[in-house]
């Protein structure tokens, strides 16, 4: 694995990081080799990210914003993104929810746009089901990645299937489902024939299924923690238990349905 891999695998995720204590754990996750920041308009931090990118090289950094499409239209919540956060370019630019008000593939044409424009290099969506998806390859249009919260209560197996067979990269968000998965008996049993953590054997999980990661660390150490999971390999039997731990439990307080348009 190169090093331009490892740097989308692990992102760090900033929902509900603000100010002093944004700024702080952006430049701390830096220094210890993350490349990959997380980050929404609804999140109101794009000003700190950009106060704690700076003085990086912005060809190593994979910067990620989202827009709902309620707010305004992809160029213009493009534009306000690249001001926001003093880029020239997103490395990736994705819709934060599907929305059965709004025309999506006007929406999506829009963002095809702004990547021909070379605004962002990677176009999205999030939160976007098997059907959504259908949806926009049968319109002809060529997303690059689904964010979803994907994690072992939550084993999205059909989803992550399709997404590989159209050659769309799968980004989990709330890998730890809010921590509590790292409470669970099996990680500990698993990490101890490792000698991992919880939280690393559960990300390890996601990774050896090639499905990238944004999670938040609330320390250095568990910062550091959640970065050093590329020196192990887990066995086919314990990618095994771990599959079978699904709940179809979602930890993402928004309210969730699969509609359809």
């Amino acid at each position: 694995m190169d090093k331009k891999e490892k740097v989308l695998l692990i992102g760090l995720g900033t929902w509900e990081l603000s100010g002093r204590s944004c700024v702080s754990t952006v430049k701390t996750a830096l220094e210890l080799g993350y490349r990959h920041i997380d980050t929404a308009l609804i999140y109101e931090n794009h000003r700190d990210i950009a106060k704690a990118i700076h003085g990086f090289n912005r060809e190593e950094l994979f910067i990620t914003s989202k827009f709902f499409l309620d707010q305004k239209s992809a160029e213009e919540s493009c534009t306000l993104a690249l001001q926001e956060l003093n880029l020239d370019y997103l490395d990736l630019f994705l819709i934060h929810w599907p929305d059965r008000e709004k025309p999506m593939v006007k929406v999506l044409k829009e963002m095809e746009k702004l990547k021909k424009q070379g605004k962002v290099h990677h176009i999205g969506v999030s939160n976007f089901t098997i059907h959504h998806l259908q949806d926009v390859i049968d319109k002809g249009i060529k997303i690059d990645y689904n964010q979803v919260e994907f994690h072992p209560y939550l084993y999205q197996k059909e989803l992550w299937q399709f997404c590989q067979n159209h050659q769309i990269g799968l980004i989990a968000y709330r890998p730890l489902g809010k921590g509590e998965l790292v409470q669970e008996e099996i990680f500990k049993k698993i990490g101890d024939k490792y000698r991992k953590t919880p939280a690393q054997i559960i990300l390890k999980w996601l990774i050896q299924k090639e499905i990238a990661v944004v999670v938040k660390g609330s320390s250095k150490q568990h910062l550091q923690e959640n970065f050093h999971v590329f020196d192990f390999f887990l066995h086919p039997e314990d990618m095994q238990k771990i599959n079978e731990l699904n709940r179809n439990q979602r930890f993402c307080e928004t309210d969730y349905s699969d509609f359809n348009y």
